[in-house]
Formats: structure tokens, C-alpha cells, sequence
């Protein structure tokens, strides 16, 4: 049957959706067939207000039966002649879908996606490492002559915080997320420095912490770039890989990196003509790497925002 709004548990899974054309399901549902037409934007009206019902549910094995959900009231807008008013519903998920349309394209503009033209220079950069023709030389990490400072973080136990009650991140050695696992409220002798590279000792997951953070275990170690004429973001993303790659093959569970131990390490990067350490070819290389990136982001965003647009203009 076309033209109804399905509300389907399916042990904890619980959703409410519009089935505008014929379907088949193969588990009961609660199938909910308006008395009248409707058109897509006034049944997205209508499952909002029936998701309020749903979301009573949640987090419940099992759910909600046909009887609550004939019980259940909604309140709707009416016209003068006090019935519903379907030509606002309509206008109202219109004016909604056409207000994401415009944020989605003030954000995707604000952050730079659509700015992914590679210039003659990222290009170079791209193709000269992918051909091989960049000499690379070794460097000690830490240490007197080595290109970070390295410190062991504080450990700062889950229990000890409370998830989304702030806006300092709270840094674990997860993958993912750039391992930022929550945002808290934190005393100042919890934070460590940001703008700076973070490992996990545990674990060797090696991030590029742009903000001040908390980190959860004193076995993570905590990198400040010496030269503060490098510190930027591309340069950061840069070495993060060149540390996993130099790294990765010596440390494992068993035998987890530490501040001591890494005294001992060192980092292959990319030199100039004059056998130094070329910052400017990292930040050009992963500011061309960045381009390539929005481009398909870009391309998706104009995908999305068409698709958007037809819709709205039904």
C-alpha cells in the first residue's frame, strides 16, 4: 500500500517513515493510512509529530503496541474553519528544507570547500613525492638536537569527568574522531598545550591536537614542534603521518613507545637543497592533499544541495 507513514520496532530499533510509493515489509508494522491525501512535505509534518510518541521508547527492547499508538493525540495547526491546515504544513517543511539548503551552502563556503582549484605549486609537490623525486633524510625526534619537545600527559580518568558538559576535548588513544571522545568543562591543571601532536602510548595512535585538551593516561606522550615558525596546522599533518610511518614498525601492544624511548627514535622528512628539514614542501604537499579532498567533498555538496533543491521545488 502507497501513501502511509509506517511506525516499526524492531527491538530497539524504532523509526517512523513515509512510504509514498507500494512496499513490501516482512515484519509487522503499525502502518498508519491517512483518511485524506497528503502530499511528502505534509507527512514529514505528521512524523515529527508521531516521532514524539516513539521517542518515548527509546532505549526500550521491544516497544510501544497498536492500542497506545491509537491513543495517542497530536497537535496540528488549523485553518479558520478550525481543520488542518495543510497548506501550512506545507509551506512550513518547505521553508525548513530551503533554510538547511542555505546553511548548508554558508558552511561548506565558510570552511573553504569551495576552494579546491590545486595551484601550480601543490601540484609539483603532489606529483614530486608520488615520483619519488623528493629526498628525504633522518632526524632525531626529541632531545637536544631533535625537532619536538616531549612531555607524558596527565591521566585524567573517565570517571573523574562529565561528557559534554564543556568545550575542552578529551583526548583518548581511540582511532577515530581524532580521537576526541567528548567535550568538557576542565581545570586549568588538566590541560595540556594545543597546537601540538599527541601519541598514544598504548596504542601509537598519533593525532594533530589543534585546541587545548585533556588527555586520559599519563602513558600518552604530548609533541611541541620546536620552531615556532612552523606550527602550523599542514605542517603538523604532515609530521603526524611522518611519525606513524617512522614508528608504526618498531611498536607494538607488548612494547609500547614511552618518553624514554623515543629519545631514541628518529623521523624521516623531507630536506632542500641545503640538507634542511623543507617545511615548505610539507605545507604546500598537504595543503594541495587538503584540495584534492574538497573536491569530492564539492562534487557530493553539489549532488546533495540539486537533490535538495528538486524536492523543494515540487
Amino acid at each position: 500500500m502507497s501513501n502511509t507513514i509506517t511506525a516499526t520496532v524492531i527491538g530497539n530499533y524504532k523509526y517512523v517513515k513515509y512510504q509514498e510509493e507500494p512496499y513490501y515489509c516482512s515484519q509487522n508494522i503499525n502502518k498508519l493510512i491517512p483518511k485524506f491525501k497528503i502530499t511528502p512535505k505534509v507527512a514529514l509534518y505528521f512524523i515529527t509529530c508521531i516521532k514524539k510518541f516513539v521517542s518515548q521508547y527509546n532505549g526500550q527492547q521491544g516497544g510501544y503496541k497498536i492500542e497506545q499508538l491509537k491513543n495517542f493525540s497530536i497537535l496540528l495547526p488549523v485553518n479558520k474553519n478550525e481543520e488542518p491546515d495543510f497548506h501550512y504544513m506545507e509551506h512550513y517543511i518547505s521553508e525548513l528544507e530551503e533554510e538547511r539548503i542555505s546553511e548548508l551552502e554558508a558552511y561548506l563556503k565558510i570552511n573553504g570547500f569551495d576552494n579546491y582549484e590545486l595551484t601550480q605549486e601543490e601540484l609539483s609537490a603532489i606529483e614530486n613525492l608520488k615520483n619519488k623525486k623528493i629526498q628525504f633524510d633522518e632526524f632525531n625526534i626529541t632531545g637536544q638536537d631533535g625537532i619536538f619537545n616531549v612531555k607524558n600527559t596527565h591521566s585524567i580518568l573517565q570517571e573523574w569527568i562529565i561528557p559534554n558538559s564543556g568545550t575542552i576535548p578529551y583526548v583518548t588513544a581511540g582511532v577515530g574522531n581524532n580521537s576526541i571522545t567528548t567535550n568538557i568543562n576542565a581545570p586549568q591543571e588538566w590541560i595540556e598545550e594545543g597546537n601540538s601532536i599527541m601519541i598514544g602510548g598504548k596504542t601509537l595512535v598519533i593525532t594533530y591536537q589543534e585546541n587545548d585538551y585533556v588527555s586520559n593516561d599519563s602513558h600518552n606522550l604530548a609533541l611541541y614542534l620546536k620552531d615556532e615558525r612552523y606550527k602550523t596546522e599542514n605542517i603538523h599533518l604532515f609530521l603526524v603521518s611522518a611519525l606513524y610511518k617512522s614508528l608504526k614498525p618498531k611498536y607494538e601492544w607488548g612494547n609500547s613507545i614511552s618518553k624514554t624511548k623515543i629519545q631514541k627514535d628518529k623521523i624521516k622528512l623531507p630536506i632542500d637543497e641545503n640538507k634542511n628539514i623543507d617545511y615548505k614542501f610539507m605545507e604546500t604537499y598537504i595543503s594541495g592533499i587538503k584540495k584534492l579532498s574538497i573536491r569530492n567533498v564539492v562534487d557530493w555538496k553539489d549532488k546533495i544541495i540539486k537533490i535538495t533543491k528538486d524536492i523543494c521545488n515540487k
